[in-house]
């Protein structure tokens, strides 16, 4: 089989299987095997596939076609133009968070002195690894109530060379005494029911890393309530929402003491952020 028609079947296979943008899959499935780039296969589309190639492919096939991740299928996803590996430990870092990231490393940046950030909820250390990445002088802090999460945002951090300190609790429980200058946190914000009735991709990923309870503000409710302690005075607060959520999360950090909330846009012009100062 060339290498063209393996495209072809491939993304017909896909198509029947119906997952979303078959012929996309399928190229991205053809580069994990042959590692070549989307450009090579156009220029040698009439190249034959090995047996072996043939091999991984069809298995690769079949579980795309049950909707596995794509993702996890390929073991990486690009973040903030860094490589994480993924698995079913984590959810899968999304394009969107890095804005999140963006708020944040704008804020430290801007901080005078050394500075430190808190990455809570921290999955698969995309966060935390990034700024390091993007402000080496911050001492970052990762933390997760997952073991499993934990051992992949180590295996992402060792890999991109970024000094971050692990630590394996209940939202704030294990940083008893500990102050921030940035808190970062991607909380699980999908309501419970709705969980339900996710694409099929996304029912595969860690059900923990999604389910936000009842109302989907769960996390938001206990963040607002106990993050004011654990930030300096200079320090500031972004979490990234769900739809339809960041006018209440706004309003809980109102509640709790915090100053200068406001409400961000994602590229797409969604409500998407929430950022907070703990001091005027």
């Amino acid at each position: 089989m060339t290498i063209r028609e393996a495209v072809q079947n491939a993304a017909r296979r896909l198509e029947e299987a119906g997952v979303p943008d078959p012929r996309i899959d399928a190229q991205w499935l053809l580069e994990h095997v042959t590692g070549m780039s989307r450009m090579q296969m156009l220029l040698q589309g009439a190249n034959e596939l090995t047996a072996e190639q043939e091999q991984r492919l069809s298995s690769l096939l079949l579980s795309r076609a049950q909707r596995k991740p794509l993702q996890y299928l390929l073991g990486t996803q690009y973040f903030y133009g860094l490589a994480f590996h993924v698995d079913e430990r984590a959810l899968i870092p999304r394009q969107e968070t890095e804005g999140l990231c963006e708020l944040g490393i704008r804020h430290l940046k801007e901080l005078a002195g050394p500075t430190s950030a808190l990455d809570l909820c921290t999955g698969s250390g995309a966060i935390a690894v990034t700024l390091k990445h993007e402000c080496p002088q911050t001492a970052v802090t990762a933390s997760d109530l997952s073991g499993d999460a934990l051992s992949l945002a180590k295996q992402n951090a060792q890999s991109n060379q970024a000094d971050v300190q692990f630590l394996q609790g209940d939202l704030f429980a294990p940083l008893e005494g500990m102050r921030f200058d940035l808190i970062l946190s991607n909380p699980p914000y999908i309501r419970t029911e709705e969980c339900k009735t996710l694409q099929p991709e996304v029912m595969q990923e860690p059900l923990m890393a999604l389910d936000g309870g009842e109302d989907g503000l769960e996390f938001y409710r206990r963040i607002s309530d106990g993050a004011k302690a654990h930030l300096t005075q200079r320090g500031m607060i972004a979490v990234e929402a769900g739809d339809h959520e960041a006018q209440d999360i706004a309003e809980f950090f109102r509640a709790s003491g915090f100053h200068h909330v406001q409400i961000h846009n994602d590229l797409y012009g969604m409500p998407r952020m929430v950022s907070a100062l703990a001091e005027e």
